[in-house]
C-alpha cells in the first residue's frame, strides 16, 4: 500500500482528468442551457469516466430510488464523495455558498445544477423555496446534513434543521427520503484502517491543490456506497426523528463496513410506505 503516492502517477491522472472535463463543460453548459435531457445525463457519463480515471474503484450495495422528488441523504468525507456518487445516478447537489466560488470545482457544481446555501438565518426562507422548486420539478438532489466533511472514521452529528427541505403541504407529493452511507475501504487492496483513512479525507484547513494532488498519486482506491430502505418524513413523525433515523443507520453501517461486516438487518419502513421500484445500476 503506497501511502505516500506516486507524483508522476499524479500528473499523468490530473492531466487527463482535466482535459476530459474542460472538453466537456462546454457540452454540458449547452445542455444546461437549452435545458436538454442530456443536462442531467452527462454528469453521470463524466462522473464515472473521472472514477476510472482518478482510480477509484467503486462498490455499491442497494439501489438508488429513482422515484422522484427523492432526497438522498449522505455522510460526507471529502469533495471526492461528489464524483463517487454522481456516477451512480442522476442527481444534483446541495451545497454550501462557498463552493459556487472554487476554481474549476465551483463552476463544475454549477453545470450539475447544485443548489447552492448560505445557512443564515437572513436566506433560509429563499433557499429552502429553491430547494423545493427543485424537488417540485420532480429532481433528486444530495443532502450532506453533517455541514461539513470528517475523517472518514466516523461520522458527525446531522443538523436536524436541514431536513425541513423534507416537508411538503398537505396534499402534495411526498418527498423519498434515502439515507446513504459512503465508506473508504482499500487502498491496493489493502484495508486502510483508521490511522490511513484520513489520507482521501479532506476535512479540517487542508488545501484543496495539494490534496487532489496527493490523493491522485494513491494506487487504486476502493470506496464503498450502500444505499438504504427509503423513508419519508412522514413516516418518520418529525424532522428531529427522521434526522435521527439517518444518522444511526449510516453510522452504524459506516462503523460495521470499516470494520469489515455488515451492519445488521436494516430497519423496515412501515407497510403503508410506497416508492416506486428502483433502477438496477
Amino acid at each position: 500500500m503506497n501511502q505516500a503516492g506516486s507524483r508522476a502517477l499524479a500528473v499523468v491522472r490530473l492531466t487527463v482528468y482535466l482535459v476530459f472535463t474542460l472538453t466537456l463543460m462546454p457540452v454540458q453548459a449547452v445542455f444546461v442551457a437549452l435545458g436538454s435531457r442530456g443536462a442531467a445525463t452527462l454528469p453521470v457519463f463524466y462522473h464515472r469516466n473521472c472514477a476510472r480515471i482518478l482510480g477509484f474503484d467503486i462498490k455499491v450495495t442497494g439501489t438508488p430510488s429513482q422515484a422522484r422528488p427523492t432526497l438522498f441523504v449522505s455522510n460526507h468525507i471529502s469533495y471526492l464523495d461528489i464524483t463517487v456518487l454522481g456516477a451512480l445516478t442522476e442527481l444534483s447537489f446541495i451545497a454550501k455558498s462557498e463552493v459556487a466560488g472554487w476554481p474549476l470545482f465551483g463552476w463544475l457544481a454549477k453545470l450539475q445544477r447544485t443548489v447552492f446555501v448560505a445557512r443564515r438565518q437572513a436566506s433560509v426562507g429563499k433557499e429552502r423555496d429553491a430547494i423545493a422548486a427543485r424537488l417540485d420539478a420532480g429532481g433528486a438532489l444530495v443532502l450532506f446534513p453533517e455541514g461539513t466533511t470528517g475523517d472518514g472514521n466516523r461520522i458527525c452529528r446531522f443538523k436536524s434543521a436541514l431536513f425541513a427541505v423534507a416537508e411538503r403541504p398537505e396534499g402534495a407529493t411526498q418527498v423519498i427520503v434515502q439515507p446513504v452511507t459512503i465508506a473508504w475501504t482499500r487502498l491496493d487492496g489493502m484495508p486502510m484502517g483508521r490511522y490511513f483513512r484520513p489520507a482521501v479525507a479532506w476535512y479540517g484547513d487542508m488545501d484543496l491543490g495539494p490534496h487532489l494532488l496527493h490523493v491522485a498519486g494513491l494506487g487504486r482506491i476502493e470506496v464503498e456506497v450502500i444505499f438504504h430502505e427509503p423513508t419519508t418524513l412522514a413516516q418518520a413523525g418529525s424532522r428531529k426523528a427522521l434526522a435521527h433515523h439517518c444518522e444511526s443507520l449510516i453510522g452504524r453501517t459506516l462503523t460495521a463496513t470499516l470494520a469489515g461486516r455488515k451492519a445488521g438487518p436494516l430497519p423496515v419502513p412501515p407497510p403503508h410506505a410506497t416508492h416506486a421500484a428502483p433502477a438496477t445500476v
